[in-house]
């Protein structure tokens, strides 16, 4: 039985079209500095009647277009959520990132091999609204500590298009 505040409908926010705005070191855990920005696309939706959620993610990176795909899962008896990410790369679901949101700041954490190496991931949504979120995520390597790597803005596709078109009819250039 569902109750009210149990944590399933965490991510309701993110069901719709999506543009994304990301800033992603082109190098992680190598002391670069140097960021690469891009944009994309995601659509979202809800799955096993709430108790999941997905969304497959176009990204135009330097490099060529990028696809994704994350699936999250609620566990109705841990009230946490198991977010799993698929690169089109590789076609496999990755370790899931285990946590929850309170607060309207989602905490999410995993322990996984990056290139190599053992490392802690740390994925942390915040600023949720209905129309934007934030996603940041940063990885732990022995005592070299946070390094964060990535982060992105996300707005609502219908909302962006308003904001555009009002700074067109204002005789300005939105660029983004």
């Amino acid at each position: 039985m569902q109750t009210a505040n149990d944590g399933r409908n965490d991510f309701d926010f993110l069901v719709g079209n999506w543009i994304m705005r990301h800033r992603r070191l082109k190098e992680r855990l190598k002391g670069c500095t140097e960021w690469e920005e891009f944009e994309g696309t995601a659509v979202g939706k809800k799955l096993l009647n709430g108790l999941g959620h997905c969304d497959e993610v176009i990204m135009k990176r330097e490099t060529g277009p990028t696809h994704g795909y994350t699936l999250r899962l609620f566990d109705v008896k841990s009230k946490e959520w198991s977010i799993y990410w698929a690169a089109g790369t590789s076609g496999t679901l990755g370790v899931p990132m285990v946590g929850k949101l309170k607060d309207g700041v989602g905490e999410f954490y995993s322990h996984e091999v990056f290139e190599g190496r053992h490392i802690f991931c740390r994925f942390i949504w915040s600023k949720i609204t209905a129309n934007s979120a934030q996603w940041e995520q940063a990885f732990f390597c022995g005592w070299r500590g946070n390094m964060g790597n990535q982060l992105g803005e996300y707005v609502r596709t219908s909302i962006r298009s308003r904001i555009c078109n009002q700074k067109m009819t204002e005789g300005m250039i939105l660029i983004s």
